[in-house]
């Protein structure tokens, strides 16, 4: 197959998730392809056409390292395709990682591939369903409140201080459109700094406010789902437990300094999935992180869930074969079928 991964800039793109199903993708003999968010091009009355590095067929390397930092020399070698050429689209940027010069960046991605996807090429996560999930953490609070905190989002500070009357003075505070644990704040019974941290916050937007859990001391558990199941592969779940990396961290973010360790499934989390499971496959969301504390969902991710770049360093199998074999499976139903099953159905479809 022809599969593009869309990702913000191949320059500045770190060796993450993304960049190990690339490589898998490459070792099985696909077409990749790699581009950055801005290098799609529209014409009128024409397919839409993408400015792409087309990874060679002869990269030497032993290392995802070595595999990476070819294809990054290569980024300058640029061939023009259109989405007639394509079998796959993977969006894989993250709109809320960018930079203020960057702010076009944000929503043009999805936006260029609502547009691809309506020209019948496989677009995973389903656009459409990107474009509603893309405030993902106001798209968690669609979700069954039996499995998540308390939780506030609002402007207003009066607001925000009941809010934290209600929850026993313990609250965790953080922009509605964020990742990475960047900007998010614990706020006890002293309330210290909390107009200030509150300024800071709606200088950006809305602001959630979460009760806090105590149980997020031990870290939280990331557990990646594809197509509304748990990721599995070789007998094991991708299940990783983020510890932070202090006493003092309530935040597990990987990109924070936390460790990653393999982790076990438990019930309670297999009962989030169950009631999560279904909103996702309706929505065809295809590739998803789940973040839990004990037995509540904290967040879910759809915009570039990561994780899988640390599973073998922590005894997983990379899971990325599992997710290569399941988009190879979905081109081949979408040519049995000559595209009469639509891209939101075969997102989500085994």
């Amino acid at each position: 197959m022809k599969i593009c991964f869309v990702i913000s800039a191949i320059e500045t793109e770190a060796i993450g998730t993304s960049v190990v199903i690339m490589k898998k993708a490459y070792e099985r003999g696909h077409a990749l392809y790699v581009m950055g968010v801005g290098d799609f091009i529209f014409k009128q009355d024409a397919p839409m056409s993408l400015r792409c590095t087309l990874v060679r067929k002869n990269l030497k390397y032993k290392t995802v390292e070595e595999f990476w930092t070819q294809i990054q020399e290569d980024a300058n070698k640029k061939t023009v395709i259109t989405s007639k050429d394509l079998d796959v689209l993977f969006l894989r940027n993250n709109p809320t990682e960018e930079t203020d010069d960057r702010r076009w960046a944000e929503h043009s991605a999805i936006a260029f591939a609502r547009m691809i996807q309506q020209e019948d090429v496989l677009v995973l996560n389903d656009a459409f369903a990107m474009s509603h999930a893309y405030i993902d953490k106001l798209y968690f609070e669609e979700l069954p409140s039996e499995i998540k905190p308390n939780s506030l989002i609002t402007r207003d500070i009066n607001d925000l201080l009941q809010f934290w009357e209600s929850v026993g003075k313990q609250m965790v505070l953080k922009p509605l459109e964020g990742s990475g644990g960047q900007n998010v704040y614990l706020i006890g019974e002293d309330k210290k700094n909390i107009h200030q941290i509150f300024e800071t916050l709606i200088s950006q937007g809305y602001v959630i406010a979460q009760e806090f859990l105590p149980e997020v001391s031990k870290g939280d558990v990331r557990v990646i789902l594809m197509n509304g199941k748990v990721l599995e592969e070789d007998g094991e779940k991708a299940v990783i437990r983020r510890l932070n990396k202090d006493k003092d961290e309530f935040r597990s973010n990987l990109a924070l300094g936390a460790t990653a360790k393999k982790a076990k499934y438990t019930k309670k989390m297999q009962h989030i999935v169950e009631v999560t499971a279904p909103k996702l496959i309706k929505d065809g969301l295809f590739f998803v992180g789940l973040d839990i504390v004990d037995d509540k969902l904290i967040e879910i991710n759809v915009l570039s869930p990561g994780g899988l770049d640390h599973c073998e360093e922590i005894g997983l199998p990379a899971f990325t074969t599992t997710v290569i074999e399941a988009i190879e499976r979905k081109v081949e139903y979408k040519k049995l079928y000559k595209n009469n099953i639509s891209n939101k159905v075969l997102a989500t479809m085994d």
